[in-house]
């Protein structure tokens, strides 16, 4: 099996704060990546230490959102650069990986 070095993102939102929306978009329409995932967390804490869970009564929008995505080094970097103004400081998480590729044929 081949391998591919890709930078791998992901970025941690509050279910309310509407950034999701427009985020994806600009993911899609602006910088083409092949593809975008979103978690929704069923509890979490952020800086308040204030714990929000999701229950059958609770129909609460502070539940955590993590976005993740994968691409190619160069380009993940320029757009870390375009996303810095745009998430919190200590929301964005980056590191390297491998992905599997097709083998080539002789």
């Amino acid at each position: 099996m081949n391998f591919e070095e890709v930078t791998v993102v992901r970025i941690y939102l509050t279910e309310g704060e509407e950034q999701l929306g427009s985020l994806l978009k600009r993911l899609r329409d602006w910088e083409k990546l092949r593809g975008v995932t979103v978690f929704r967390g069923i509890s979490g804490f952020g800086d308040s230490g204030v714990i929000h869970n999701a229950g059958l009564v609770d129909f609460s929008l502070h539940l955590p959102i993590v976005v993740e995505f994968f691409d190619a080094p160069e380009k993940i970097e320029n757009i870390v650069e375009h996303l810095e103004s745009f998430i919190k400081p200590g929301h964005l998480l980056i590191w390297t990986a491998r992905v599997s590729v097709a083998q080539q044929t002789p």
